[in-house]
């Protein structure tokens, strides 16, 4: 036991002596500065402000479709990049947006368009999906829909015999 011992001990001696090359000397000063620029811009998030963060369609029919558009800019230090649009229903649907990258100071929009389902206060949320800190941003839709005067009542009648 103490052969095997002492037979290890020399080799990791052996192999802790070997290595001749200071590893200090194998960093490379290019390397650091990338690599200081790259942490440097790792902070650096785009930030998205929206024109309007709620829109009121007001008193809609039922069943009419309605539509908005909500404008957006990048304020932040980063490329915006939108990668999903969804709604909280599908009687919500938000659509023609840029998958492009957006440089800071640049702007775009979407569409969102609401077909009028449901009836008296109606809310909707939409969740944009994007590369900013919070990773995600919403906004909403508001109308109050009238009732359909053509819609089927569906009171039971009691007949008094």
């Amino acid at each position: 036991m103490k052969k095997l011992i002492l037979g290890l001990s020399a080799i990791c001696l052996i192999a802790f002596t070997s290595c001749k090359e200071n590893a200090a000397k194998k960093i490379d000063e290019s390397n650091i500065a990338a690599a200081a620029e790259r942490d440097a811009n790792a902070s650096k998030f785009p930030v998205i402000e929206f024109d309007k963060t709620e829109h009121d369609f007001g008193e809609i029919e039922a069943k009419k479709s309605v539509s908005t558009t909500f404008k957006y800019k990048n304020v932040g230090d980063a490329p915006l990049v939108i990668t999903d649009i969804k709604s909280s229903c599908g009687c919500t649907v938000p659509e023609d947006w840029s998958r492009d990258p957006l440089a800071p100071g640049d702007t775009g929009e979407f569409s969102v368009k609401f077909n009028g389902s449901g009836s008296n206060k109606v809310s909707k949320t939409i969740t944009v999906t994007a590369n900013t800190e919070k990773g995600k941003e919403t906004v909403k839709i508001t109308a109050f829909v009238k009732t359909d005067p053509n819609a089927n009542n569906n009171t039971t009648k009691t007949v008094v015999q």
